[in-house]
């Protein structure tokens, strides 16, 4: 997701054992707090008070949100088929039971029949039906409308030749939902659980036009909270306990105040006031709290990267030119001296963690990293640099780099730009800052030449990286394109076999490693202080990180 950090960069969804860790510990994979036997230790006000360190909502809207705070609140307060739990165990969510075919290419869904909007209609398949069928649309230009692709006539849905009606999902009745598959799709269970799945109630969606999803009150819920208080562009809001919940008796929190915190000292002041019960911290302050209890560092399959424009900036088509910039660039250094809260150096686009390749038990990442891609060496930089600059008949550049206004983007830019202005002679580095939003927005528009983007994967799977880079991809928005590494990822998607398909992925891992598609900067962790009351949260490392249905306040 560029919850993906773009979402904060990247969706939801996680997923391989022990990838969820939760909060109330100051190890990065320990399990979060249970809720079990809360009755008698919960506190008589259940008010959590959160914050976001720089990113606003973009959206409520299903079909759109591309960004990990959009997907969070819209997760909570939303739900699809399934949740995901601790320990990335998929948990009921309107469905009650699946029964997969002996191929693995049909799913049939029994649905609850007690789960209803906010409004108070009932929740049918009818509705996954119809948000689906809108998610696939090119009319919506949903950017994640990729991930359906497997799913019967997706692909050709979402290139026009083929009609939102023919996508293979079919409600029988109210209660009764069939979804066929092209091909057997071993994360299949877990995108149930990622937002732009969720069912859509037709009514809301066509009441509200294209407002839809643009405000709090233009949207309708059935998850365990409605959002509340967010009006489109304002950076607090909250979210409420919600009655029409199917399973509220084991939703505790009766709400959930949320701000926006571009400045970490502002939150962790605001933290050590008790005005939060949550705050993310950077650099330093993670180092002058390592001994507090309170500190909790969260594993992360989030990746700092830059990115080149290639369609605005032609230099950039140049391998040459991008291979010199990455290899001025000193990860170590950047992770311990520049960053300092934890972060660890890359080994590729996909992150160490995310996933084992079943056919040799190693670790994706580890196992295909492409060293000179993510490692300095300031002489062949300078050699690299000035072939380039010979191939494309310049002396000299100019370039603007844009990054967030958040503390660790800001940090990540100076270091960025440092480098490339002292290694590479004859290169100029304009800085541009702008908020989250906005860089979002430029990113989508491709106005930008070179800019420090982030992409948090929504399942544990390479693909869920890997696949964003094809030179089709709505989140390609640097424009890369390798025909090698196209054929790498649609072999992949393909395949049924599995040795086939993590041979095609290893493949296009390096593809992009050696011809430096973009340049991993940093893989990230969440370094965030909590109140110890706090209990009962899920945090995913992979997709929507937060899980609040379960959580509740301790006396």
């Amino acid at each position: 997701m560029k919850w993906k950090f773009m979402a904060t960069a990247a969706v939801v969804t996680v997923a391989a054992g022990g990838l969820l860790v939760g909060c109330g510990s100051k190890s990065s994979s320990s399990s979060a707090s249970n809720a079990g036997n809360t009755t008698g230790n919960m506190a008589k006000t259940q008010v959590l008070n959160w914050s976001e360190n720089g990113q606003d909502i973009t959206t409520l809207d299903p079909s759109l949100a591309t960004d990990v705070i959009s997907g969070t609140m819209i997760s909570n307060s939303q739900e699809g088929l399934y949740r995901l739990g601790s320990n990335s165990k998929v948990t009921p969510g309107i469905a009650t039971s699946t029964k997969v075919s002996k191929d693995k290419k049909t799913y049939t869904f029994t649905l609850r029949k007690n789960a209803k909007w906010s409004n108070g209609d009932k929740v049918t398949a009818k509705d996954f039906v119809y948000g689906w069928q809108r998610t696939v649309n090119p009319k919506t230009a949903s950017q994640y409308a990729y991930l359906y692709s497997g799913i019967k006539n997706a692909d050709k849905i979402t290139k026009g030749k083929a009609k939102p009606s023919t996508l293979g999902i079919k409600a029988d009745g109210n209660y009764k939902l069939t979804v066929t598959l092209e091909k057997p799709m071993q994360y299949f269970k877990l995108l149930m659980g990622f937002v732009v799945f969720f069912p859509q109630n037709q009514n809301a969606v066509q009441k509200y036009g294209k407002q839809y999803g643009t405000s709090a009150s233009k949207m309708v819920y059935d998850g365990p909270f409605k959002m509340t208080g967010w009006k489109g562009t304002n950076s607090t809001w909250s979210l409420v306990r919600n009655t029409n919940y199917w399973d509220k008796k084991h939703v505790y929190l009766t709400k959930i105040n949320d701000q926006v915190v571009k400045s970490t000292t502002t939150a962790f002041n605001l933290f050590q006031s008790g005005k939060l019960d949550a705050a993310v911290l950077s650099g330093q302050q993670v180092k002058n709290e390592k001994n507090n209890s309170k500190l909790v560092i969260r594993k992360s399959s989030r990746l700092n990267y830059l990115e080149f424009n290639q369609k605005k900036v032609k230099a950039l088509a140049n391998t040459k030119i991008r291979q010199a910039m990455s290899l001025t660039l000193n990860r170590k250094q950047l992770v311990n001296d520049v960053l300092g809260d934890g972060s660890v150096t890359p080994k590729g686009f996909v992150t160490t963690g995310l996933a084992t390749d079943p056919t040799t038990g190693k670790d994706f990442a580890t196992e295909n990293t492409v060293k000179a891609s993510v490692t300095q060496d300031t002489t062949k930089a300078k050699k690299l640099w000035k072939q380039g600059l010979k191939e494309i008949g310049k002396k000299s550049m100019t370039i603007t780099l844009t990054h967030d206004d958040t503390d660790q983007m800001k940090a990540l830019a100076e270091y960025v730009q440092g480098q490339l202005e002292k290694e590479l002679p004859g290169l100029k580095v304009n800085s541009v800052t702008v908020p989250y939003k906005t860089r979002i927005a430029r990113e989508i528009a491709g106005n930008f030449q070179l800019v420090i983007s982030a992409w948090q994967a929504d399942f544990a799977d390479p693909i869920s990286d890997l696949g964003i880079m094809t030179s089709t991809n709505d989140y390609n928005f640097g424009k890369w394109t390798n025909s090698t590494y196209d054929a790498a990822i649609s072999e992949a998607n393909k395949t049924t076999s599995t040795k086939a398909r993590w041979a095609a992925l290893a493949k296009a891992e390096k593809t992009m490693g050696t011809d430096q598609g973009v340049a991993p900067l940093s893989q990230n962790v969440i370094a965030q202080m909590v109140n110890p009351k706090l209990k009962g949260l899920v945090y995913n490392t992979a997709g929507i990180n937060y899980n609040f249905k379960s959580a509740y306040m301790a006396k």
